[in-house]
């Protein structure tokens, strides 16, 4: 049995809280933050960021850093941190701490997975997995690069990275594409539904990529070519529309998604994780958050209390369930409409909505 699960999408906010952006969050039962939550990774920043977020009705909401969130990389931030902030420096672990500590219903992913299971009671009560990463697209030049998602996490239902993959949702507005070669491969790999970012201001957007190898059958794209991904670019209202940003994946509104390979498909194998309800005083589950090797969190995601270290079930990938995933809806989600020196003034876009049809697991 599936259920439709709404997913309001954000990214590159920097700084700026709904209300100084001019837009309001949708209702929705997941909230997307795909990196760059601020400006310049200051404490005040996230404080104010963490602030509308938290507060949010949304029973989850899903984060990973953007390469704006420097303060959220000790090993970066011990490097550069002097060049955004001086010789007044954050204390990244407490940076952390800033998100982590709304947990369990915020989940922020440092190159991680996570096993989520939706149980309001008015909700859809739907399960899926997710990966998370900020480890692409850092704009500190002469670092380290980390652009491989390595290992891949190939059962993953969700994939929400700040930067975009190559092609896709990622061109500059001299039609650059400025994207990840790394995460494009990822992404023909796995094939999941969803795959959230930002990054690329002018790239905000989505495509509908039919995998190669793959048969389209909605109709919304040409017939299949086992030769060439198959891409639908979508249509959004424009900036100045009080429409609603909807990308309707269900089939009610437009073509369904061609992608029935869900990771949690098998209710026994998922894992559950709760929202705070400010009424219920007795501690809650935490969220079950597992590595990218499906072994246990790293270091600093146990020491904020945010996982305990018990792996998932052991859910394979194989060609039968390749063989359902034929389709991913790539969407960019940047708020933020103009890059930097923004000649003509900051300009901003409303969130991105996403209906989808999930897998229900158990009722409890």
């Amino acid at each position: 049995m599936h259920r439709k699960t709404r997913f309001v999408c954000v990214s590159d906010t920097h700084g700026y809280t709904p209300s100084e952006a001019g837009f309001k969050l949708p209702a929705g039962d997941v909230l997307i933050h795909a990196g760059d939550l601020t400006n310049k990774g200051s404490m005040s920043e996230l404080r104010r960021t963490m602030d509308w977020i938290s507060n949010a009705d949304f029973e989850i909401k899903i984060i990973v850093a953007g390469n704006h969130d420097v303060s959220l990389d000790s090993e970066i931030y011990a490097q550069h941190g002097r060049a955004f902030h001086g010789p007044r420096l954050e204390d990244p672990q407490q940076c952390i701490e800033t998100i982590t500590r709304h947990a369990p219903s915020v989940v922020l992913l440092r190159h991680q997975a996570a096993v989520i299971r939706l149980t309001r009671a008015n909700g859809p009560r739907t399960a899926f997995k997710v990966f998370g990463s900020p480890h692409l697209g850092l704009w500190i030049r002469n670092v380290r690069r980390r652009g491989a998602l390595e290992p891949d996490p190939p059962d993953a239902d969700l994939i929400v990275t700040h930067t975009p993959p190559r092609s896709h949702c990622d061109k500059k507005p001299d039609g650059t594409s400025v994207g990840c070669d790394a995460l494009r491969q990822t992404l023909s790999r796995i094939r999941p539904p969803l795959a959230i970012c930002g990054h690329v201001h002018e790239g905000r957007g989505y495509e509908r990529v039919g995998w190669r190898g793959s048969v389209i059958e909605t109709g919304c794209c040409a017939p299949a070519d086992v030769d060439a991904d198959r891409v639908m670019k979508g249509t959004l209202p424009p900036r100045e529309s009080k429409k609603i940003n909807l990308i309707d994946l269900t089939g009610k509104r437009g073509d369904r998604l061609d992608n029935r390979g869900f990771a949690c498909g098998n209710a026994d194998a998922v894992l559950q994780t709760r929202a705070v309800s400010k009424t219920e005083a007795a501690p809650l589950p935490l969220p079950e958050v597992e590595s990218a090797a499906g072994t246990v969190p790293d270091q600093g995601y146990r020491e904020n209390g945010l996982a305990t270290p018990t792996p998932s079930a052991d859910i394979h990938i194989g060609g039968h369930l390749l063989s359902l995933r034929k389709e991913t809806c790539i969407i960019n989600a940047a708020v933020m409409a103009t890059s930097w020196p923004h000649r003509g003034g900051k300009l901003f876009n409303a969130p991105i909505v996403v209906d989808i049809e999930l897998p229900v697991h158990h009722e409890v």
